[in-house]
């Protein structure tokens, strides 16, 4: 008999200092049953452990947490190697797979390893936690009717001016929203690209640091942004996990 893959949410950043700090963000009985596992898969293991000592504090984990196997699976991990990380769950072991932020396998490498458990029969248990691009289509007040999440844009900026230009009509045509995200620091350099390329009345949000107390969700005309940005107004998201959404 094979054992269960349960996929388990992180949190989207520190806590903070709440006498429960992961209460209002992962719920308790995903808590209970991540302490209850003793093998993992994570992009990262240090951040896995972090999370597990976390978890720790509330819900004392079966195993103490050198003892636990905590393997990594990341975009370098060469897919010759699933086949050794799903090995456990054919031996009869349940494994949680944990994401390095939000929920596994959304934007993340454990996707390939849950395609594979599919593949061996092996049962797949989503838990509930904190999905970034779901908080932030909630509070855009954009279309959650039809959305696309698009990853990363390109870098270059004329390809990513032509992207931009792309989904603006893709947005404009199917009344779609429109959601991808950025590397932190360059969050300003993202923001000030939709306002250049997209046209005044087409609606842009921008949603940073979500579910932490420093959250900020924001939606505004494109022409509005470009007035603060030329103020000097930009939101504080300066190196913050950052989300970003359009409709047109």
């Amino acid at each position: 008999m094979t054992g269960i893959l349960y996929l388990i949410p992180n949190t989207l950043g520190p806590c903070g200092d709440n006498q429960h700090p992961l209460a209002h963000i992962i719920p308790e009985t995903v808590q209970a049953m991540s302490a209850q596992l003793h093998y993992f898969v994570a992009e990262n293991a240090k951040t896995a452990r972090a999370h597990l000592k976390l978890i720790n504090q509330y819900h004392p984990l079966s195993k103490p947490i050198q003892e636990l196997h905590i393997a990594e699976l990341h975009v370098n991990t060469p897919a010759t190697e699933l086949d050794t990380l799903i090995a456990p769950l054919l031996q009869g072991h349940d494994v949680g797979l944990i994401s390095e932020a939000g929920v596994p396998a959304v934007a993340d490498p454990g996707a390939n390893l849950v395609r594979l458990a599919h593949q061996k029969g092996i049962s797949v248990r989503p838990l509930v936690g904190p999905s970034s691009l779901l908080l932030g289509l909630m509070g855009s007040g954009l279309n959650g009717q039809s959305f696309a999440f698009h990853g990363y844009l390109p870098t270059d900026t004329a390809a990513r001016a032509k992207r931009i230009k792309e989904l603006e009509d893709r947005s404009r045509k199917e009344k779609q929203t429109q959601l991808f995200i950025e590397t932190p620091y360059r969050n300003a350099a993202m923001l000030e690209a939709l306002c250049t390329q997209c046209a005044g009345p087409t609606s842009i949000c921008v949603a940073t640091d979500l579910s932490l107390s420093s959250e900020k969700i924001e939606t505004l005309p494109a022409s509005e942004w470009k007035k603060r940005l030329q103020k000097n107004a930009a939101p504080d998201f300066h190196k913050k996990p950052s989300l970003f959404l359009f409709l047109a």
